[in-house]
């Protein structure tokens, strides 16, 4: 019985990490449909890249400051429950690889190829593990010392601060760091759109990357006997909620409406496990509508070039979502209770914390020591020259 339950909980998370890396593609797709034509291919390759160095940099160390958990022991002790604790780390290491995942979308265009895998290496190593150990496995004695002043602990369910708000507060400082895009904004205060480049490509990556989420939030849970179908309705109730605010807010413009289930998702995870279905539905809806104003407001006004809007999307949906567990997952608003507003305030501000200024330091230091800007002709042919299409001497 002991053998078949943990069977059951090692296929449940693997499952859960299997649909999680399909994520990967749809920031792949998401990515490439948004990006001019001339960086598509680029694109596609820094994904999976980042991807593998995540791999290596959480195994070998992220991993370890996050659990305190290394893998540096006979096969036949690792394989113990089925391989869950293997599995497990599988699974929450897809979840450290959308941090780079989430940053190449703000940086898309105009970093280099080899500096940016530096960097993913340094954040998926020390900078994410810092804070998700913080929120998820009490290191430091913060969240004691949180529970202690406020009452209840800090709650993120499924990552709307840990991973979301992280990876978009760290993209917020790689773009500053970088610059816009050669061409982007005129001299007199004018600026040049760069329309995305595929509508369906954009939307197929939305559309994965929605598909991938239920595995995200649901699995969250990590053994069979904590599954919730409240997380499950919660996520699509916050999904259509981010989709129907981003039709109206954006006027039908297809590139927020694709964007708009995202918004919802990001900021539903943080309190999946305690809103009722009616919070998540009001918690999607105005992540929605805050990703339409604040992208507007990031490009326009601020003449921030996030390329695909990934410091509103997760860095400040996320914010929302840390936020609206507080409120919404409250019993006096139909919520499950548990959690306390101020205790969502703290840890929200210490992950934004950490990651603005993790990401400064990391690609503050990759800038001076080697570059992180392609160069103009690089920049205008659309690629780091050092990687070249198969069979061809073309740049990407």
């Amino acid at each position: 019985m002991e053998t078949l339950q943990s069977g059951s909980n090692a296929l449940f998370i693997l499952l859960g990490a299997i649909m999680v890396l399909a994520m990967h593609a749809g920031f792949a797709f998401l990515e490439v449909g948004t990006v001019r034509k001339k960086n598509q291919v680029n694109a596609l390759v820094k994904i999976i890249a980042d991807f593998s160095v995540s791999t290596i940099a959480y195994f070998f160390i992220g991993y370890a400051i996050a659990y305190g958990v290394d893998f540096f022991k006979a096969a036949s002790e690792l394989e113990a429950s089925n391989g869950y604790d293997l599995v497990k780390f599988f699974f929450l290491m897809t979840f450290a690889a959308a941090i780079p995942a989430i940053v190449s979308g703000g940086i898309a265009e105009r970093a280099r190829f080899y500096p940016q895998l530096a960097a993913t290496a340094f954040l998926v190593a020390l900078i994410y593990p810092t804070f998700e150990g913080i929120a998820w496995n009490g290191n430091l004695g913060v969240q004691a010392w949180i529970e202690a002043t406020f009452g209840a602990p800090f709650h993120d369910f499924a990552g709307s601060i840990v991973v979301h708000a992280v990876g978009g507060w760290i993209g917020l400082a790689a773009v500053l760091l970088l610059g816009a895009r050669m061409g982007r904004y005129g001299g007199e205060g004018g600026s040049q759109s760069h329309p995305p480049s595929s509508i369906p490509f954009l939307a197929l990556g939305a559309w994965i990357l929605s598909v991938g989420w239920f595995g995200f939030n649901v699995m969250s849970a990590q053994k069979i006997e904590a599954i919730s179908g409240l997380v499950a309705v919660n996520s699509l109730m916050a999904m259509v909620g981010g989709v129907l605010a981003a039709l109206v807010a954006g006027r039908n413009d297809p590139g927020f409406v694709h964007n708009g289930p995202l918004a919802g998702l990001v900021a539903v995870c943080a309190g999946s496990d305690v809103m009722h279905p009616l919070g998540a539905l009001v918690t999607g809806s105005v992540a929605g509508g805050l990703f339409v104003w604040t992208f507007t407001l990031c490009h326009n006004k601020w003449k921030i070039d996030d390329v695909l809007g990934v410091w509103p999307l997760h860095g400040l949906c996320g914010v929302w979502g840390g936020i609206a567990c507080g409120i919404f997952g409250s019993q006096a608003l139909g919520g499950k209770g548990g959690v306390s507003l101020l205790s969502q305030l703290a840890g929200t501000v210490l992950g934004v914390a950490i990651a603005f200024i993790g990401g400064l330091v990391i690609y503050g230091a990759i800038k001076k020591a080697v570059g992180l800007r392609l160069t103009k002709e690089q920049e205008y042919d659309g690629a780091d020259l050092s990687i070249h299409k198969i069979g061809s001497e073309s740049p990407l």
